[in-house]
């Protein structure tokens, strides 16, 4: 397994600073943020496609996810991150995030990443049931799956708390019915903390849809905010364990987007604490 930061938690630096920063602090991997002020795909011209590729090559890194699921670009009043959401019920305002994640799904291929993350599903709008809001999902969800299978490149779904779906079986329910292999899972760690899934357990029960894992800690009151690891609840020597024993051998991201003010400190926090355990032979 290698390890990977976001460059969301580097909104303050223009995206060659960010890697060039990431990597000196030992990170083999980055996570793309598609979004201002990296990689907006609705405004990336040729040649920025071709500097982020460079700057990837000149820091001897390599992309270990496309962050697709943050639109501050946009910039919606009620959250910048959410909004708009797959199941938005003004159609042409739902229009922009699929749009969005359409050429997310793109860009991915181009730059020669493995897959994309979204959000699942946003949250409810008033009114809105859930069963409405899930056929919804899963009707926008088919034409992206055929979309990211024609790219060669993989959707992957994050749940999150108070979003549609929450939980890894809520993302199950959904997966099993858009039916695609272009389809996979998004694991948070701390979002799965955060709705009190049993982590080990989780990760051993979706290892055949993780494409991809989420790391960040989270406080004993399991409250969605994420922390550096080694300064919440989590253990991660047992999740790191639990990951090994599945045989994943992709890419652990640490997204810390909370931490713009120092993510060089943030950063190699991380790094302090997760590598060592990389090192460790599955329990």
């Amino acid at each position: 397994m290698k390890l990977a930061f976001s460059t969301n938690a580097y909104l303050r630096f223009p995206f060659d600073e960010a890697a060039a920063r990431i990597a000196a602090i030992g990170y083999e991997g980055l996570e793309l943020l598609a979004d201002v002020p990296h990689a907006w795909p609705a405004g990336l011209l040729p040649d920025t496609k071709r500097a982020i590729a460079h700057s990837m090559e000149k820091r001897g890194l390599a992309f270990s996810n496309v962050n697709a699921f943050m639109m501050n670009a946009i910039n919606d009043y009620r959250q910048p991150y959410w909004y708009p959401s797959f199941i938005e019920p003004d159609p042409h305002y739902r229009r922009v995030r699929i749009d969005h994640t359409l050429r997310a799904l793109t860009l991915c291929a181009e730059l020669g990443a493995p897959h994309i993350t979204t959000e699942p599903g946003g949250p409810l709008a008033p009114g809105q049931s859930r069963q409405e809001a899930i056929d919804l999902f899963v009707e926008v969800l088919k034409p992206l799956a055929e979309h990211a299978e024609k790219e060669g490149v993989l959707l992957l779904i994050e749940p999150e708390p108070d979003l549609l779906l929450e939980t890894t079986d809520q993302y199950l329910e959904v997966a099993d019915r858009v039916n695609a292999p272009s389809i996979g899972l998004n694991f948070d760690v701390g979002h799965a903390f955060c709705v009190r899934e049993d982590l080990t357990s989780a990760i051993a029960k979706l290892a055949p849809q993780i494409r991809h894992y989420h790391l960040e800690d989270i406080a004993a009151t399991r409250v969605h905010h994420h922390l550096v690891p080694g300064t919440g609840a989590i253990d991660f020597a047992a999740v790191v364990a639990a990951i090994q024993r599945t045989g994943y051998d992709g890419w652990l991201t640490v997204e810390l987007y909370p931490f713009q003010e120092d993510p060089d400190a943030a950063a190699q926090g991380a790094l302090d604490v997760l590598k060592p355990l990389l090192r460790e032979p599955a329990r």
